[in-house]
């Protein structure tokens, strides 16, 4: 090998290392977007938990404050005709009851 051809290969190799420099600084800049994005990402998440958090807690006190309505007149009118001994139920609606209780009547009673 000769001077010239040294030279020459040493050259190729500067070429190599420059395009694989440029490459690097590429791949760097890359990184720095991604990082800055995750960051972004991060940040909008734990706001977006923080809100969630909140929502949650204001279903929890709604629910918990609704009072559970109160059964109503009517209810009190058929539990009132059972007792009397007439059937409530959808099947026998009006009939008197002879056989003691009905199972139909009772579920609808129980809702």
């Amino acid at each position: 090998m000769d001077k010239q051809d040294i030279f020459v290969e040493v050259g190729q190799i500067e070429e190599q290392m420059g395009k694989a420099y440029e490459e690097l600084g590429a791949l760097k800049k890359k990184i720095i977007a991604l990082l800055e994005e995750n960051k972004h990402l991060m940040l909008e998440n734990q706001q977006l938990r923080a809100v969630l958090q909140e929502k949650e807690n204001e279903y929890i006190q709604r629910t918990s404050k609704e009072d559970v309505p109160s059964i109503g007149e009517g209810h009190d009118n058929l539990a009132r005709l059972y007792n009397e001994g007439f059937h409530i139920c959808n099947v026998y609606y009006g009939h008197l009851r002879t056989e003691g209780d009905c199972l139909f009547c009772l579920s609808f009673l129980n809702k």
